[in-house]
């Protein structure tokens, strides 16, 4: 007597099984929420599967993906994600908003890609109630970019009602991400990304100290206002040891690449010093004394492999803090300091 035929989803049962039976690392969210209920209940149910049933299953999966000439993504966010770079970025933007909009993605991704220039103006124009549900959805290093932005009181008043955005269900949640997005839209959007203290702070990260030096002095001389604020912007290798936490270096060692890191501690010149000691002083012995092997191994470093060096070390941190990896302790720089910054992110 032949066994029945299994159905469609217990065959999809079977893949997912034997794939877990091998190790195998598999994310099914990507499947509609009522898909992966179907999924589990179905596993669920089924008992023993032979082997001649298993290899036939298998076979038929196997023959399916043979026949396969050409997939597209599925979704419009999975489609203007593999258009990235083809398309036009005003374009993009406006069909992601669209989708939010129209239901057919998550509005608070969208809100998450705003600039924190635009979020703080949107906190001051909402109530404080929906300004508190919109922090409470942020991710934290954008939030607090934004908070750094806000008058103090208006940010203290929202921070307060942080605490009873606790019971909101998920469809009110939709429904106040889309309305954010509505009212979004009617500000208005600078026609360059990013404010000049930000460009122009950006740029100088990673010009020559000597030229960074000159630039400054020159911006004291035309507006001190605007060098100011330019200055609290920079992060560089002399702001390590005030802005990065010591517990933070292990990881950040292990994401650098190792050639620089060696250079710039080993060509660290006196004022450069401080900060290969802290460095130092906060990776664990073994890791450090491997390192001061690698250092003493070195010849002597020339200006430039020494510039390069400490650029790529700053590069790495701050790639990990836009990525929400790494979070840069907060300070302001002090009247009549010219090398502190402030970085608006929490600290730990």
């Amino acid at each position: 007597m032949l066994e029945p035929a299994l159905t469609p989803r217990q065959k999809a049962a079977v893949i997912v099984r034997l794939l877990l039976s091998d190790g195998e690392q598999i994310s099914l969210e990507g499947l509609p929420p009522s898909a992966q209920a179907a999924l589990a209940h179905e596993m669920a149910l089924m008992g023993m599967v032979d082997r001649t049933t298993r290899d036939r299953v298998v076979a038929e999966f196997c023959e399916s993906l043979e026949q396969v000439g050409l997939t597209f993504p599925g979704g419009l966010g999975n489609t203007l994600d593999m258009l990235d770079g083809s398309i036009s970025r005003d374009i993009t933007d406006r069909l992601r908003r669209m989708a939010a909009m129209a239901g057919h993605s998550d509005p608070w991704e969208r809100i998450s890609s705003i600039p924190a220039r635009q979020l703080a103006d949107l906190a001051l124009a909402e109530a404080t109630e929906v300004a508190a549900v919109m922090f409470s959805k942020l991710p934290v290093p954008k939030a607090a970019e934004a908070f750094g932005i806000m008058p103090p009181e208006r940010a203290r008043q929202i921070a307060y009602a942080m605490s009873m955005t606790g019971g909101i269900e998920a469809p009110a949640l939709r429904r106040i991400g889309v309305a954010l997005l509505q009212a979004a839209e009617a500000l208005a959007r600078p026609a360059l990304d990013g404010g000049p203290v930000e460009k122009v702070g950006a740029i100088l990260n990673f010009t020559p100290s000597g030229t960074r030096d000159e630039v400054l002095t020159g911006l004291d001389q035309d507006d001190a206002d605007f060098a100011t604020q330019v200055r609290k912007a920079i992060f560089t290798w002399a702001n390590i040891p005030m802005r990065i936490d010591p517990r933070d270096i292990p990881r950040i060692v292990r994401e650098v690449d190792q050639l620089a890191l060696t250079r710039a501690i080993a060509g660290a010149r006196e004022a450069d010093r401080p900060t290969a000691d802290f460095i130092m002083s906060a990776m664990s012995s073994r890791a450090a004394d491997a390192l001061r092997e690698e250092v003493e191994s070195l010849g002597r470093i020339s200006a430039k492999d020494l510039e390069d060096a400490m650029s790529a070390v700053i590069a790495t941190i701050r790639r990990m803090e836009e990525a929400g990896d790494l979070f840069l302790i907060a300070g302001e720089a002090e009247e009549g300091d010219t090398g502190d910054i402030a970085i608006h992110t929490p600290a730990r």
